[in-house]
């Protein structure tokens, strides 16, 4: 069994996380760590969790009782971690902040469909951001076969969930509810690693991303629109990426349009390709929570511990 321990537990990721581990048959949660909800039950704040765990949260961080260790604070909350607490030399770490997504550190960028040799000896693994799965996971194939264009214009919708636990404005119900609105547009985070893994497979040719994010009304999932010139035919990009993904464990082309109930509660990324007009089409459509996020650090925890990458990840879609 696999020895897990969680620091920040009180958040959505985390508790998908939990979720997720508590039902997956390698993994032994040994703590959940967090600072204001110590010593209460994990159901007192995870209340999906009721009558799978008994487990409450931890104040501390015992690291010599633990085999891999996952990082579930915000940005920024990492480094600090690691400057309280000496991490011993064989623990493993799943980061799923942003704080080591460069790669410094020794961390491996942690997207199966890219890295997963890599993540299978690494030690550290910096899970990607959900917005950047989405979109990289759009693109990649392109990269690989030096077709990326110029520019890429990308609308990307994303659940509340994808802004955090703790409450505010843009997340009330009564402005959320039946609302769009468009935030950090051109300026998002996720932008900065998203070139830099496109560079890793296509150095010389990386597009102007002009990136918008949009708050949806609904809780979870990114629905990821990407245009731009078409380099092939449609049925010629259909056989790039059909190829490309064809021993993914999650990621799948489809032949019809997606759509995001697909995809939510699951681990999956579905894509699809049109072309008209000498234009370009790819959609692409993850669960925030679980392929941008959790599972997709469930998926690196199975890379790492040489476990097939679907074990404790065959969930159902919510669709109809």
């Amino acid at each position: 069994m696999i020895k897990i321990g969680i620091t920040g537990g009180a958040g959505y990721a985390a508790g998908e996380l939990i979720r997720l581990l508590v039902n997956h048959p390698q993994a032994q949660i040994k703590w959940v760590q967090s600072a204001s909800h110590a010593g209460t039950l994990l159901t007192s704040v995870h209340n999906g969790l009721e009558g799978d765990t008994d487990l409450r949260f931890s104040a501390d961080c015992n690291l010599g009782n633990i085999d891999l260790l996952f990082l579930c604070s915000g940005h920024g909350k990492s480094s600090e971690f690691w400057q309280q607490h000496q991490r011993p030399a064989t623990l493993r770490v799943i980061d799923l902040a942003q704080d080591f997504r460069d790669g410094h550190d020794g961390y491996v960028y942690g997207l199966p469909e890219l890295n997963a040799k890599k993540i299978a000896k690494a030690l550290s693994v910096a899970n990607p951001g959900c917005f950047a799965t989405a979109i990289e996971l759009a693109l990649l194939p392109l990269a690989s076969a030096a077709l990326l264009p110029a520019e890429v214009s990308v609308t990307a919708l994303t659940g509340s969930t994808g802004a955090g636990v703790m409450p505010a404005p843009s997340t009330h119900f009564s402005w959320r509810q039946d609302n769009v609105s468009v935030y950090k547009p051109f300026t998002h985070q996720h932008l900065a690693e998203i070139v830099a893994t496109l560079r890793t497979l296509s150095p010389c040719s990386t597009p102007r991303i002009d990136f918008i994010p949009v708050r949806g009304s609904f809780t979870r999932g990114i629905y990821a629109m990407l245009t731009m010139e078409a380099p092939l035919t449609e049925r010629a990009l259909n056989d790039l990426y059909a190829e490309f993904y064809k021993d993914a464990a999650f990621t799948r082309l489809s032949e019809k349009d997606v759509d995001l109930k697909q995809v939510i509660n699951t681990n999956k990324a579905l894509i699809h390709l049109t072309v008209s007009d000498g234009r370009l089409l790819v959609v692409s459509a993850i669960d925030n929570l679980l392929k941008g996020a959790s599972g997709q650090a469930v998926q690196n925890m199975n890379i790492m511990f040489g476990l097939p990458q679907k074990t404790g990840l065959q969930l159902k879609s919510s669709t109809f």
